[in-house]
């Protein structure tokens, strides 16, 4: 099982492809870019995967593209010294952007989950067999929008609402919360996620307004690597803060936040974090400490379908996060995610379960290298 090839596509899907704001003040009205990782062995083995790619695909392909050197000639069972021997190289040489490397290592698990004829999370040792979700906003610029998201996903049996308020001001930003937590009713889960660069003293307000009107979890009010001041609000709030999303060199850089009470939650996705190998690394780690890994969107839908087997594989994760509106982020796979009733129940075949888009892949491709 040696690897033979691999090949990087940079992709772009042109037009309106989301609605509202991917980013602060970033309109993806020209389409959204990613990138698409094949794996092939010298047995006959396939393996592809959906890639982040920042704020080129084209330049993303390139970086993604110069680690064929050190994967070829590989044997793709061998993931642990692999993700070793990467973190060894990127240290000394790379530093490559937090993105490469998770769908390198995830399709190094999909090979092996296909070739043991198991679905990824049965392979990595199953937990379960149903996980709930729930919907996470983009940057809206009022309350209307919030509480329709907000309504429908109480109303279809999604497990909670997260909000990425548009940030004008803490008391506009808290007047929305209020608004949305009016029209769903105190029963439903809401969560906050300001995707912030707030002060402490900012954050402490913040947050004593989202406990005051019953908010489950306050995520990233500060950057993440704002760890002293992350900690003193952690120990301030009552309502859980959870972080560590963009943190890179997961577990290692998490065990601080983790053995310190920095966040009461840790986040971590196959995107960002490094792949299958590290995000259950991060999560296998917090369960020590008895902290949640809480596994984070990864915006492509093939992506969180990987993320879904490894909630399903890890038992302190509650939920899969996905972006809504759903539909706008709904392509990749020849069939939709398994999500029925805000309940996602896991794919019982071989490897990611589902297939991917190919027609769609293809004529989404600027770059082939």
């Amino acid at each position: 099982m040696r690897i033979r090839r691999l090949d990087i596509r940079a992709c772009r899907i042109a037009g309106d492809a989301a609605s509202g704001d991917l980013l602060r003040g970033a309109k993806r009205a020209e389409g959204i870019e990613f990138l698409v990782y094949t794996m092939e062995t010298d047995c006959g083995q396939r393996a592809s995967i959906f890639g982040f790619a920042g704020a080129s695909a084209l330049g993303s392909a390139h970086l993604a593209a110069s680690l064929r050197p050190f994967f070829e000639g590989r044997d793709a069972r061998d993931r642990e010294a692999l993700w070793h021997d990467f973190r060894t190289q990127d240290r000394f040489w790379s530093h490559l952007p937090i993105y490469i490397y998770g769908p390198l290592d995830t399709c190094l698990w999909l090979l092996a989950a296909q070739a043991a004829g198991q679905p990824l999370y049965k392979f990595l040792g199953g937990v379960r067999d149903e996980v709930p979700v729930y919907l996470s906003s983009m940057f809206h610029d009022d309350a209307d929008a919030y509480i329709a998201e907000a309504l429908a996903a109480r109303d279809n049996g999604f497990a909670a609402y997260k909000l990425h308020p548009p940030g004008k001001s803490i008391a506009d930003d808290l007047d929305i919360h209020a608004d949305v937590r009016a029209a769903v009713g105190r029963e439903f889960t809401l969560a906050s996620d300001p995707v912030a660069l707030m002060t402490l003293p900012e954050a402490l307000r913040y947050g004593r307004g989202l406990e005051e009107l019953g908010f489950a979890w306050f995520e990233e009010p500060m950057a993440d690597e704002s760890l002293s001041s992350l900690r003193e609000l952690t120990r301030a709030l009552d309502i859980p803060v959870w972080g560590t999303e963009v943190i890179a060199k997961h577990p290692y850089s998490i065990a601080e936040c983790l053995s310190t009470h920095v966040v009461d939650a840790v986040r971590a996705d196959v995107s960002w974090s490094g792949g299958v190998t590290a995000v259950m690394k991060t999560a296998h780690l917090a369960e020590a400490f008895n902290v949640n890994c809480e596994l984070h969107s990864t915006i492509f839908h093939p992506l969180e379908l990987v993320n879904l087997h490894l909630c399903a594989a890890i038992r302190n994760c509650s939920y899969l996060e996905l972006l809504c509106p759903v539909e706008d982020f709904a392509f990749g796979l020849t069939e939709p995610l398994p999500v029925q009733d805000g309940i996602a129940r896991l794919p019982d075949t071989p490897g990611l379960g589902r297939d991917l888009d190919w027609d769609l892949i293809e004529n989404a491709t600027v770059l082939k290298i």
